[in-house]
């Protein structure tokens, strides 16, 4: 039976892993034991993801990215090249803390941007978007843009991709149309394309 997924021949596959159909494994890449991969997934240059971590279907991982365990991608998630996710709040090199692994989670349609370092125990909501560079320590609402050292919202993002400008307590996004409203400091949106 062959395989319905690509590994380029310069990466490793541990035992007990999963890849879904569709998905495409690049140079230099290890996927470590128990780790599940969606279907569709684009996983870059030198990405290392596990061990038990899990990645949804669609997830784009760029080039220099480790996901490590505690790490939960949902479908559709990008993570710029080298972002960077932590497990562990406070490291040393001379004390284990791997019983100290705080799990962090990224929603679906998420956004991290090349070079963000998101730490461990944190969630990032569907369709936010961390903007390049920014260092994320505490939870993104769902749409929210955050930017910064460390990272601050500053507005708002269509799942689109697109920012939104409110009026109001509505937004319609320039690019799809997609209709949203702010309430309570969350946005909702409330009409698809």
């Amino acid at each position: 039976m062959s395989k319905n997924y690509f590994v380029h021949p310069s990466s490793f596959i541990d035992e007990n892993v999963i890849i879904g159909s569709g998905t495409k494994i690049w140079h230099f890449s290890h996927i470590l034991k128990n780790t599940k991969i969606g279907k569709n997934c684009i996983i870059g240059q030198n990405v290392s993801i596990g061990p038990d971590a899990r990645v949804g279907n669609g997830c784009k991982i760029q080039n220099n990215v480790s996901v490590y365990k505690g790490v939960t991608l949902e479908d559709e998630v990008f993570c710029g090249p080298a972002c960077v996710f932590t497990n562990v709040y406070n490291p040393r090199a001379f004390i284990e803390r791997k019983d100290e692994f705080l799990p962090t989670l990224v929603k679906r349609g998420a956004t991290i941007g090349a070079n963000a370092t998101i730490i461990c125990g944190t969630t990032i909501g569907k369709y936010a978007f961390v903007g390049a560079g920014a260092l994320v320590r505490k939870d993104a609402s769902d749409y929210a843009l955050v930017v910064g050292l460390p990272a601050k919202q500053i507005g708002w993002m269509c799942s689109c991709g697109v920012r939104l400008s409110f009026k109001k307590e509505k937004a319609v996004c320039a690019q799809c149309n997609g209709l949203y409203k702010k309430a309570k400091g969350k946005v909702e949106k409330i009409k698809h394309k």
